[in-house]
């Protein structure tokens, strides 16, 4: 992954803070999606260190992996397959297989889903999120694929903010560690 992305990414970055309602910051990415040269760096540079691998569909949950799952498919020339998460008031129609996730970072446990035409057997299955921190969704992810007789290769992500060893397990693979992303001083 060229250094340079990853340092347009960490430019790119902000922490925000939503207001005296909140407890704590909440994270900006949207500048990334507005430098054409890192939109167009994205895909490639998640799938880069799966590639070797052959995957054969890129799968990864709503809201942004939306986005960020499709550059990267395209980046290895196979198919996306969205999971859905339910209470977002558009649940896929159709025979969907359903996983709830552990506890996040906030406590919350997240329902995903995803048609059971998109995913099957046979299947190698690239993950893609755009921030890891208690891989809570991966569980659910992973969990969906091994229902459904596909094999997870692994996750990439573009910030990765969990523990080595968790990171280790779940094959996460990352394009900026999540103590570059510092909050301001303040």
């Amino acid at each position: 992954m060229p250094a340079e992305l990853s340092e347009r990414l960490v430019e790119l970055f902000r922490w925000v803070d939503p207001g005296p309602q909140s407890t704590h910051l909440v994270s900006d990415v949207s500048g990334w999606w507005r430098d054409p040269a890192v939109l167009a760096g994205l895909g490639p540079a998640l799938a880069a260190p799966f590639r070797d691998a052959r995957p054969t569909v890129v799968l990864a949950p709503a809201v942004t992996g939306l986005l960020l799952g499709p550059l990267a498919a395209t980046a290895l020339g196979v198919g996306f397959a969205p999971a859905h998460k339910a209470g977002d008031g558009r649940l896929p129609a159709g025979a969907t297989t359903w996983a709830q996730s552990p506890p996040d970072f906030r406590g919350r446990r997240v329902g995903l889903g995803v048609r059971d035409r998109h995913l099957g057997p046979g299947d190698r299955v690239l993950v893609v999120d755009d921030w890891v921190a208690t891989a809570a969704q991966l569980h659910a992810l992973y969990a969906i694929c091994a229902a459904r007789g596909a094999e997870v290769l692994g996750t990439s992500a573009v910030v990765v903010d969990c523990p080595p060893a968790l990171a280790a397990e779940l094959r996460i693979h990352g394009l900026v560690e999540g103590d570059r992303l510092t909050a301001p001083e303040g």
